[in-house]
């Protein structure tokens, strides 16, 4: 009997706590297309997200990758599939390839490039053409 309160209460702590370790792969599920924005008088990338990344949004997902340290003085962050001479910014890769971060600490001192695992809330942006279409909230540095 013990055992049995054990195993399922293992078992709810682990499903209660989990964390989907996801990839630069993962973000890939989505296809992106260009709409013309009256605001900034230009076309954008509106992205549309596929399934798979949908199932993800509002979850607490961990992601590697190189962070780009933009404005350490406002806590502005993003992480990056590659080195900031690779990065999206810079025009290598697409929007996919970087994700915003919203850390819950202001102590936050990266280099540039260091490469570093973040633990996050994944949110889907198709509204706010002024930042990423990714973005962790509750961010914090799970392995460096």
């Amino acid at each position: 009997m013990y055992r049995a309160i054990l195993f399922i209460l293992l078992f709810v702590s682990e499903v209660s706590f989990s964390q989907n370790e996801i990839s630069w792969d993962d973000l890939a599920d989505v296809e992106f297309e260009e709409l013309y924005s009256e605001e900034i008088d230009e076309y954008v990338l509106y992205p549309h997200f596929g399934s798979s990344i949908r199932e993800l949004a509002g979850k607490q997902v961990l992601l590697r990758g190189h962070i780009l340290t933009i404005d350490p003085s406002e806590g502005y962050f993003i992480l990056s599939k590659g080195p900031i001479w690779s990065c999206f910014f810079c025009g290598a890769g697409g929007p996919e390839t970087v994700v915003e971060l919203n850390f819950d600490s202001d102590k936050n001192d990266f280099v540039m490039d260091e490469v570093v695992t973040i633990k996050g809330t994944l949110r889907l942006n198709s509204e706010d053409i002024y930042q990423c279409v990714y973005i962790l909230d509750y961010a914090e540095v799970s392995s460096r």
